[in-house]
């Protein structure tokens, strides 16, 4: 079972902790006394993946920790280096994200093509993610597909940030996936939409006005009073912290707000969808 894992990118600042990680590894093999070829065998990986965990070049899976420390008898402590070696195979972009979204205090979200990362199914994540053109790899999809799931966390953190999502009509009636998928993941935003932390609103497609029109905005708002933002349509769509910047994306983004359906309208309306569907 020679599992392929994850590559290591040398100039991300993660690097040093995998290295880190492979150098421990390799002195609980040596002090168990087994050479590179009876420990690939005990484990039951590849020689050449264990060599390549070791020099710190590629990412260790939770189950192949998981073996090592059974394989060396480390009573938990190889096991106990999952946690984040599952953050280290998510994308470095991926990572900056949910730190923000880690500390943020209220997150303000709409969402104009598909449904928000945040709300989405791991089913539904993965037929968008196998979407993408350049075709993503499986493995390239898995990885994504479980940093989005990762950051859901989010939603059990105490205290509970506040947060207002922003879904246009077609997001929620187009099938990505299949009928099932959609299904699911209506049922999942009529969940999420319960809790009193949450708000989630739906933009009609028949509104003559639109404060949206040049793309998805993110305001994440932090408990020291500072803010980041971003929008496809706005500062060339990279992360912005300037006030009057800021102000720029609020305002929009407080129009859209009161130009989508209200909460319990929104809800109706995707149960309504879901029983169309």
């Amino acid at each position: 079972m020679d599992e392929p894992g994850w590559d290591v990118d040398p100039e991300d600042e993660i690097s040093a902790i995998v290295e880190m990680v492979g150098q421990q590894l390799r002195l609980r093999r040596e002090e168990a006394g087994l050479r590179v070829s009876e420990f690939a065998a005990r484990i039951g990986y590849g020689e050449d993946l264990v060599r390549k965990i070791e020099r710190g070049t590629r990412i260790p899976r939770p189950e192949y920790l998981d073996k090592v420390d059974e394989v060396v008898g480390a009573g938990g402590y190889v096991s106990a280096m999952k946690k984040p070696m599952r953050e280290a195979r998510y994308p470095r972009r991926v990572r900056e994200l949910a730190k923000l979204e880690e500390r943020a205090v209220e997150l303000n979200l709409y969402s104009d093509h598909s449904v928000h990362g945040l709300l989405q199914t791991e089913a539904y994540a993965r037929a968008l993610f196998g979407m993408r053109r350049p075709a993503y790899s499986q493995d390239e999809v898995e990885r994504v597909v479980a940093a989005r799931m990762a950051r859901q966390s989010i939603f059990g953190r105490s205290p509970a940030p506040e947060f207002s999502f922003i879904q246009e009509e077609v997001t929620l009636l187009r099938p990505l996936g299949g009928r099932m998928v959609l299904r699911q993941q209506l049922e999942r935003l009529l969940e999420v939409g319960e809790l009193r932390n949450v708000e989630v609103q739906v933009m009609p497609s028949n509104c003559e006005t639109h404060a949206g029109v040049d793309g998805g905005i993110e305001v994440l708002k932090f408990g020291d009073g500072t803010a980041v933002g971003r929008s496809e349509g706005a500062y060339s769509g990279r992360p912005v912290s300037d006030l009057r910047q800021l102000r720029v994306l609020e305002l929009r983004y407080g129009i859209i707000r009161s130009q989508a359906l209200s909460p319990p309208e929104s809800l109706a309306f995707i149960e309504q969808a879901l029983g169309e569907t």
